[in-house]
C-alpha cells in the first residue's frame, strides 16, 4: 500500500487511561519529521528435516508493532515525549512561565495511543499501548534540532477514517542548536 508522506501527513497522540485502549478523545496534533511506526507479522521457515527437497510451508510468527518517530525539540510538544519517558512532571509556578520537573521515579511508564494519518490514501493507523523505549537527541554546532523516540506498541488498527477526531493543535516554538542548553 502507498505510504504518503509530506504536507498532508498527520499524527495525533494521547495518553491512555487503560493500557492498550485508545481513548475516545483528548488527542493532540503532534509535530513530527518522519515516522517508521508499523506492524508486521513475519513468517518462520520450518527447520524440520526429512520431508523431501521441497520446503515445508512457513508459519506465522508474533505480530510486532514498533518504530521510530523523529520530532523537533520545541517548547510545546516535547513535553509529551518527556512525559512518556518519565511520567507526569511536577509543575510549579502560579502563572507563566511555569517550571516542569521530569524525574525518572516509576517502574511503569505511561502508555499512549498514536494515530498516523494519510488522508489522500485514505489510511489511518492507530497504534495502541505505545510505550517509549528510548529517547535520543544529539547536540551539535548547527542544523535542525530533532529527537528520535523509539516506541513499542501493543498493536495496530488500520481504517479509512480517523479515530482521533479533531486533535488540539500546538504552536511550534522550536529550539535550535545555536541557543540550546540543558539544566
Amino acid at each position: 500500500m502507498a505510504r504518503a508522506q509530506g504536507a498532508r501527513a498527520q499524527m495525533a497522540l494521547t495518553f491512555e487511561t487503560t493500557y492498550g485502549t485508545p481513548p475516545v478523545g483528548g488527542f493532540t496534533k503532534m509535530l513530527f519529521a518522519s515516522t517508521s511506526l508499523g506492524a508486521e507479522q513475519p513468517l518462520l521457515n520450518s527447520e524440520l528435516l526429512g520431508y523431501g527437497r521441497d520446503p515445508l510451508a512457513p508459519i506465522k510468527d508474533a505480530v510486532a508493532a514498533d518504530g521510530d518517530v523523529v520530532v523537533p525539540l520545541d517548547a510545546g510538544a516535547f513535553g509529551f515525549w518527556l512525559k512518556a519517558a518519565s511520567g507526569a512532571p511536577t509543575t510549579t509556578g502560579a502563572e507563566a512561565p511555569y517550571t516542569h520537573e521530569f524525574q525518572s521515579r516509576s517502574w511503569t511508564l505511561p502508555s499512549m495511543s498514536i494515530e498516523t494519518g494519510m488522508p489522500e490514501v485514505p489510511r489511518y493507523a492507530m497504534y495502541s499501548g505505545c510505550v517509549l523505549d528510548q529517547l535520543t537527541w544529539q547536540m551539535q554546532r548547527s542544523g535542525l534540532l530533532t529527537a528520535t523516540a523509539r516506541l513499542v506498541a501493543q498493536g495496530e488498527t488500520v481504517g479509512t477514517t480517523t479515530s482521533a477526531g479533531t486533535p488540539a493543535a500546538l504552536e511550534l516554538k522550536r529550539f535550535g542548536h545555536f541557543n540550546g542548553s540543558s539544566t
